[in-house]
């Protein structure tokens, strides 16, 4: 199924002790205002991503929208921070890491009856005074949709891309049946 990724959230351990009012004050695009947030935030322009710096080296990558956008915003950031920290036993020249979460989107080509499909699976919230979407959560792969009527749809909670079209194929399957039944 086609689906397009809206953002990445990532975690990697840079293997830097990092000395974040210092970062603060040297690297432009950098705020830090701990008695807020014990973190600093990195805005990278190339590629466009935050990053949530902490002072152990742990660095939370968001607002990418594939792997290899991870990976490079990734690199720039160890580069930038390596002249204010203090090298670990875990330092690598090409940090690893980890996909949290991926927000995709997608339309399923049908009109959705969100009161019918809330009402007939039990895994659907549905508060149209709260919010105009139903939300289906989904044991595996393990994930959340957002549905619209208009047949749109989010899926977030996957850690995969292959999860995502796997999330979006139950979906489908899922309310299919029901959105056939409800034009007759």
């Amino acid at each position: 199924m086609k689906f397009t990724v809206q953002n990445i959230v990532a975690s990697s351990a840079l293997g830097l002790e990092l000395e974040l009012y210092t970062i603060a004050a040297k690297i432009p695009n950098v705020e830090y205002e701990p008695e807020q947030f014990p973190g600093a935030i990195l805005k990278l322009k190339e590629p466009k991503s935050s990053l949530l710096l902490f002072k152990n080296g742990k660095v939370i990558c968001t607002g990418t929208r594939s792997a290899k956008e991870v990976e490079l915003a990734l690199k720039r950031t160890l580069e930038l921070l390596k002249p204010y920290g203090k090298k670990t036993k875990e330092f690598r020249a090409n940090p690893t890491f980890a996909i949290q979460n991926i927000v995709a989107s997608s339309t399923l080509g049908l009109e959705l009856d969100l009161y019918n499909i809330a009402s007939s699976l039990h895994e659907v919230e549905y508060e149209p005074e709260q919010f105009p979407g139903a939300i289906l959560k989904l044991k595996d792969p393990k994930s959340s949709l957002l549905l619209f009527k208009n047949g749109k749809v989010i899926c977030t909670g996957t850690k995969s891309e292959k999860e995502v079209d796997r999330a979006l194929k139950k979906t489908l399957a899922l309310l299919k049946p029901l959105a056939e039944k409800g034009k007759h």
